[in-house]
């Protein structure tokens, strides 16, 4: 399991604590991020190819494996709040800056999107990235 690296022990957080993510905190946190989202990715993935070959969704191998993709997901997004981030759909989270959120959605490789804190996906602003800071 990828917590058990310790490189990576330091950026665990205690849960439900706010935090507040510059953005190279954040780009430094992705790719644990981007790591646990393509594991549990792949497992609910496996998953749903296995139970869409029941013709039955009633059949209980069907409802078993229905419950086994919500378990999956619902562990992705308490591994997602451990890290002190905030998951708003399926493999999308965000990351609190103080003055909203930077954006990420699975499977983008870097954090190049912003939204305020009463917008949502739909509202995502690009960032304008240069080496020294980003901008709106």
């Amino acid at each position: 399991m990828v917590l058990r690296d310790k490189n990576f022990v330091s950026t665990i957080f205690a849960i439900n604590k706010k935090k507040l993510f510059t953005l190279e905190e954040a780009n430094e946190l992705l790719p644990l991020v981007i790591k646990l989202t393509e594991e549990s990715s792949r497992k609910v993935k496996k998953l749903i190819n296995q139970l869409e070959a029941f013709p039955d969704k009633k059949n209980q191998k069907a409802l078993e494996l229905e419950e086994q993709v919500n378990k999956y997901i619902e562990l992705w997004q308490t591994k997602i709040e451990k890290l002190g981030l905030r998951p708003k759909g399926l493999w999308l989270c965000d990351f609190d800056n103080g003055g909203g959120y930077f954006c990420w959605k699975y499977p983008e490789s870097k954090i190049t999107f912003f939204h305020g804190y009463n917008e949502g996906f739909s509202g995502r602003k690009k960032l304008e990235i240069d080496d020294s800071h980003a901008t709106i």
